[in-house]
């Protein structure tokens, strides 16, 4: 584990990975900042939404850009924390919100997932070309945070040179087995939780586009996994769930990062089984560009301490923004 001038403390009154995890839905409170959302069309003819945070420091300000987990968006807390930190930083800040994830429906039939990275590369490109003297650092969570680290791998030689840094928080790197690990037992609760909203939608975007009727099947889904095998992974090119696990997850593109990045997980983290950390940490063990955290406790994208509930202090996103700082004041000082 790192040092920081502020070590992790994990709260004693969240003693357990799911009081841990369901803290940030149900007990956080972060403050609404004034974001607006734009469309940005894309290059297959298609769109996505950024939601901006802008700075007050003008268009040199440092700038984050958020990359989501499933079904996140702005009503997410992480997002609305790592919004927070950068207003705090004077810096401005982007979430990409993902096909399906935005105010509308999108035009064409693909979707997101956890290893498609063409959107995000593109989206990193136009932050870039817009604001050219502005550092970068991006972020990704739970299934953002594996598409960042498969973007990381892929397209690391060919990265801006504005983009200083990434963190992955709660990055599932092996998509079966977190797949399988996060319906056992309490688990199972998530799961119908993502699954709420997954298949309308999936129902909806196959209404709106009859040559995907036979993909209807995904309305009987009960498990993530049956959801990816019915919906997700024929609609993107892959062979089934397992075809599409294997393809997309990041813990194979570990190795090939070439950017400065910090990967955050909690050992109890109840989306994935705990030794896939330690296979994490043998990918990685000949990159230095590649930093690890994997503190005991701290729960799904919880990183929660603080002496009392009424006062907590949430360190990931903390963290998160002081990796990136660090970095980011190298590329100012480098281009002054």
């Amino acid at each position: 584990m790192s040092t920081t001038s502020r070590p992790y403390r994990p709260a004693w009154w969240l003693p357990d990975p799911h009081s841990a995890t369901l803290w940030g839905r149900i007990g956080r409170r972060e403050p609404a900042l004034a974001v607006r959302v734009e469309r940005r069309d894309t290059p297959d003819g298609d769109f996505v939404e950024i939601a901006r945070l802008e700075s007050a420091e003008g268009a040199a300000a440092p700038r984050l850009l958020l990359f989501h987990g499933l079904e996140g968006g702005m009503h997410s807390h992480y997002a609305r924390a790592m919004f927070r930190e950068a207003s705090q930083r004077g810096w401005a800040a982007d979430l990409l919100l993902f096909r399906t994830c935005g105010t509308e429906p999108n035009r064409l039939p693909r979707s997101y997932h956890s290893g498609e990275t063409t959107d995000p590369l593109w989206v990193v490109e136009q932050i870039s070309r817009e604001f050219p003297d502005a550092p970068l650092g991006l972020m990704g969570v739970s299934l953002g945070g594996n598409v960042l680290c498969k973007l990381l791998g892929e397209f690391g030689d060919v990265l801006p040179e504005q983009v200083v840094g990434a963190v992955g928080m709660s990055v599932p790197y092996d998509l079966a087995r977190a797949s399988r690990h996060i319906g056992r037992g309490f688990g199972a609760i998530y799961e119908k939780f993502f699954l709420k909203s997954l298949i309308p939608k999936a129902l909806t975007k196959i209404d709106r586009h009859p040559e995907l009727a036979p993909l209807r099947r995904v309305q009987n889904a009960r498990t993530l996994w049956e959801f990816d095998d019915a919906f997700t992974a024929p609609l993107h090119g892959f062979r089934d769930a397992a075809d599409y696990y294997a393809r997309a997850s990041s813990l194979p593109y570990l190795a090939r990062i070439q950017l400065p990045t910090l990967l955050l997980s909690a050992v109890d983290d109840p989306f994935l089984p705990s030794d896939v950390l330690e296979e994490v940490r043998h990918a990685v063990r000949e990159n230095d560009q590649v930093e690890l955290e994997f503190p005991a406790r701290g729960g799904h994208v919880g990183f929660t301490a603080g002496l009392r509930p009424w006062n907590p202090w949430y360190y990931g996103e903390w963290r998160a923004a002081e990796f990136l700082a660090a970095r980011m004041q190298r590329f100012v000082r480098a281009t002054r």
